[in-house]
């Protein structure tokens, strides 16, 4: 009897599950990653950086860039607020402030540069340029800054066709802004118009093919038009390109996870998801897959032990009714 109603559970709670699974709800997380380089643009390897967060919240993390002068940040906090970043190399400095990043995003930061502290940190001027015509273009680079801020705190207020409005004007502007037809495909994709967002990530694709976020989120889209073969390729390549700066983005690789699963790949899923969670321990929902994919192998220890885990990290979470009876099940 128990055996029967077991069966019925798991056979009811997996259908379920892979008709959910096409949309995956990623932590509310987020990543940065940069450059430092030296006054002559070069890359500097093993420079210090730490990332303080400017808010609330007291959170700090610190990284050492790899031999090109790149580094990545994962698992990072996405509240309101910014982030302010200071390297240093033997006796040199480099410092951003009002850093930015995207909740289930990897977002690439402009190059640091290292100077001699007692350096002045303003830029040089371009030359052939006039005083006049300097101040106007940086007069102009402040307003489309102040402009995608603008956007961004229309998508956070849920406005979405506002924010539409002025990233196209931007666009209109700039026109080969990658990161701007990619902020484009994100506010489609919370419009669930998918075919304008695989526009945008195409065309910022084509502008610089050298970031991950616009291959992830193809992998989403592709995902829940069970296009899993193009979803799989997208994902692949935004793996790839995560792994050229010596980092892992989690969300992308639970995202692979999900479309293994959606493919009926159960032990291709797990080992993604068990990837995940090696690289962030705190990701509730990589615990809670995990334990479907050990309860569809039945492997009964194994799958309980991810189901406590994920009730620890999310005891109120999506999943914590469905982890609770199943538990009770198992137990």
């Amino acid at each position: 009897m128990a055996r029967r109603t077991m069966r019925r559970l798991l056979t009811g709670t997996l259908a379920v599950l892979v008709a959910g699974a096409a949309a995956p709800a990623f932590a509310q997380q987020a990543g940065l990653r940069g450059k430092v380089v030296d006054d002559t643009g070069k890359g500097v390897p093993e420079a210090q950086v730490v990332l303080t967060f400017v808010g609330d919240l007291n959170q700090e993390y610190k990284v050492v860039t790899d031999k090109n002068g790149e580094w990545v940040k994962t698992g990072m906090i996405a509240t309101p607020g910014t982030w302010d970043i200071t390297v240093t190399h033997g006796n040199k400095v480099g410092r951003l402030t009002g850093i930015r990043n995207k909740i289930g995003a990897m977002t690439r930061i402009a190059d640091i540069v290292l100077a001699d502290p007692s350096a002045a940190t303003t830029a040089k001027a371009p030359t052939g340029m006039s005083n006049e015509e300097i101040s106007a273009r940086n007069k102009r680079q402040n307003e489309l800054a102040a402009l995608f801020d603008a956007t961004n705190a229309a998508v956070e207020a849920g406005n979405f066709d506002e924010a539409l409005t002025k990233l196209n004007a931007i666009i209109a502007e700039v026109e080969k802004c990658a990161a701007c037809h990619a902020k484009l495909g994100d506010v489609q994709m919370k419009k669930n118009d998918l075919a304008a967002a695989e526009a945008a990530y195409l065309k910022s694709i084509e502008i610089d093919a050298t970031q991950p976020g616009p291959y992830a989120a193809l992998a989403t889209i592709y995902n829940q038009q069970r296009k899993f073969d193009e979803a799989t390729k997208m994902s692949a390549k935004a793996t790839e390109l995560l792994g050229a700066t010596g980092g892992a983005d989690p969300a992308t690789v639970f995202n692979q996870g999900v479309i293994y699963w959606n493919q009926g790949k159960i032990a291709e899923a797990k080992a993604e998801w068990e990837k995940t969670i090696k690289i962030d321990a705190k990701m509730a929902d990589a615990y809670y897959w995990l334990g479907m994919a050990n309860l569809n192998q039945n492997k009964i220890p194994d799958a309980r032990k991810a189901f406590e885990e994920y009730l620890k990290l999310a005891p109120t979470g999506q999943h914590a009714a469905t982890t609770k009876a199943i538990l009770d099940t198992i137990k």
